[in-house]
């Protein structure tokens, strides 16, 4: 069974998230619990931070199963 790779977007960003790549450390959540929740479902809700603070985040995923592109960007970084 393939698990395909979510995106969640606001007006700034979409963000990816793999779950093959997941290694479920949390981090995410724990950097920043109102956007990354890790009880709530969608557990990823981008209009309840400001998009640096949420690039900040994504930068420390351990894993890379989150990653980011600008809305006027074509590629994720």
């Amino acid at each position: 069974m393939e698990i395909e790779s979510k995106e969640f977007s606001n007006k700034d960003i979409t963000v990816t998230y793999d779950p093959c790549l997941c290694t479920l450390s949390k981090t995410c959540a724990r950097g920043l619990s109102h956007v990354f929740s890790d009880t709530i479902i969608p557990w990823v809700n981008l209009d309840e931070g400001k998009t640096d603070e949420i690039i900040k985040q994504i930068k420390k995923c351990p894993s890379g199963a989150l990653q980011y592109y600008r809305k006027n960007q074509k590629q994720a970084i």
